[in-house]
Formats: C-alpha cells, structure tokens, sequence
C-alpha cells in the first residue's frame, strides 16, 4: 500500500483492515514457505519441508491462500515455485498406475456434502481466485516434473521452467475426464488439436518442449531458475505501480475470457464422468 494513502486511511477512519503478512504467511505455513522482499512475495510449496503432495486438504488451502494474498495491497508482484527437484511430489502409485492412485484419492468415506465443497467449489475457486483474485504480475518457476497441476503455473504472466520440469494432463490415464483446468491451459496455449493428443495419451510435455510449444517463456538450470524469477520481478517493480498491474490486467484478460467460458463446463463434465463410473456403471 502506498504510504500517503495508507496514512489517510488511518486519519480518515471506517476502511476494513486489509490481510496481513504475518498472519496468513502463519495460516498456510503447512502449504507453503512465504517470503517477502521490497513488495515481491514468494511462494514456494511444499508438504513436511519437502516437495508438495497433493490431496484434498492442498486444494482447499491453495484456493483460499490465492484470496488472501490477492487482497493484501503490499504484495506488488508474485513468484509461485516448488520445494526441491519436483514441482509436486511424485508418489509411486501415480507412476505405477494414475487408475490406482485416482482411486485411493476418490473413493475414501467422505461426508455428504464433501463433493461440492471440496471437489467441485474448491477446484473452481482455485482457478477462479488465482485468475480474478490476484490482480498484481505473477511469475511462476517450475522447478522439476510434476504429476499434474501445473496449470496455474501456467496461468501466470511469465513462466520460467528448469531444465528437468514436464507438464502433464494424467486426467484421462486415471480414468477420469480432464476437466478441472489443465486442459484449458492446454487448450488455449496450444491449440486445441495438440492439447486433444496430450488429454487422451497423457504424454509428458519436457521443458524444452514446453518452450517451442509456447507453454514456457525460459528453460534455465535449476539453480538458476529462482535467481532469475527474482531478477524479472526486480525489473517489473521498477515500473510505476498502476502501469505494472494494467499490464497484469491486460495480460489476464485471455485466461479470464477462457474461464468464464468453460471452467464450470470442464469440472462439470469431470465430476459427473466421475459420480457415473462410480454410481452407474
């Protein structure tokens, strides 16, 4: 927050404090180690200080912390990266059969309402609060292969991937159809006959691929990946403020078009396949 409007705040009275630092980089300390430095904020994920594992509990606390951060006027610009050589965890079963490790997360005993709450609102709302909720540059550093979940990395303006990263849609490989945003990622960077032969095949895109394809602006060696993540925010934070985030504005625009469009189409589609093999079939 600018200092002379922050002050006038306090004299004039009546506005709603603002999230802070210490308090949500507290809260979600169990999904991510927060840095901050000259109005440039870090996130980087992790489970046990080690690479991020997904689950049901990493969902709902990524879409919530995207609210957060998004609402806190001394964040000016965001780097999002992965903890080690992984920008997810990769458990054995999902290399071994995506089926069984789709399973173990799907069919445990759930409470009534679990679905809506936790598989389709929280999936909605992880995309929907990163794209239209956060309202300052973002850069994402992709720092080695991930199972899946790459896609709000490549929501971000600048997307910068180490040399060993792969992006990936598993969705349909675990018998599941890919709806839940991968695929608009997919589709939108790279057209939709090529994103057609990543959904059905679940093919590895490799980073240097990921590069030709448009997916990735940079493919670095890992120990250069967050060194120069930090350099482009540096050289953004120079440009006045209102300029930087119009251009955040402006470069948002396609992902907020592509999301209106057909994010609740996609997780509608995925969810009932889903209900259907389970109920159904």
């Amino acid at each position: 927050m600018p200092k002379e409007l922050d002050e006038w705040h306090a004299r004039a009275g009546g506005y709603v404090g603002r999230p802070k630092f210490e308090v949500y980089a507290e809260k979600y300390s169990r999904y991510f180690v927060m840095r901050r430095r000259d109005g440039i904020i870090e996130l980087r994920m992790h489970t046990d200080g080690g690479p991020a594992r997904f689950d049901f509990a990493v969902h709902n606390a990524w879409a919530q912390a995207w609210q957060e951060i998004g609402n806190d006027p001394d964040n000016e610009v965001l780097i999002v990266t992965g903890t080690g050589d992984q920008w997810l965890g990769t458990p054995e079963t999902i290399a071994a059969d995506p089926a069984e490790a789709a399973n173990g997360l799907m069919n445990n005993p759930r409470p009534k309402d679990f679905a809506y709450e936790h598989a389709y609102y929280d999936a909605t709302k992880l995309l929907e609060n990163f794209v239209f909720g956060i309202d300052i540059p973002t850069i994402a550093a992709i720092n080695g292969p991930s199972p899946a979940h790459t896609e709000f990395a490549l929501l971000c303006d600048i997307t910068l991937a180490a040399e060993t990263a792969t992006i990936i849609d598993p969705h349909l490989l675990a018998g599941v159809a890919p709806g839940d945003g991968q695929q608009l990622t997919l589709q939108e960077l790279l057209g939709t006959k090529r994103a057609a032969y990543h959904l059905y095949t679940g093919k590895p895109i490799d980073a240097r691929q990921a590069l030709e394809l448009g997916l990735v602006n940079e493919v670095l060696p890992a120990d250069r990946l967050l060194p120069r993540a930090w350099e482009l925010a540096e050289t953004i934070m120079k440009a006045p403020r209102t300029a930087r985030r119009f251009t955040h504005a402006i470069a948002q625009r396609p992902w907020k078009r592509r999301l209106t469009q057909d994010l609740g189409f996609g997780i509608a589609h995925e969810m009932y396949g889903i209900h259907a093999d389970q109920h159904l079939g």
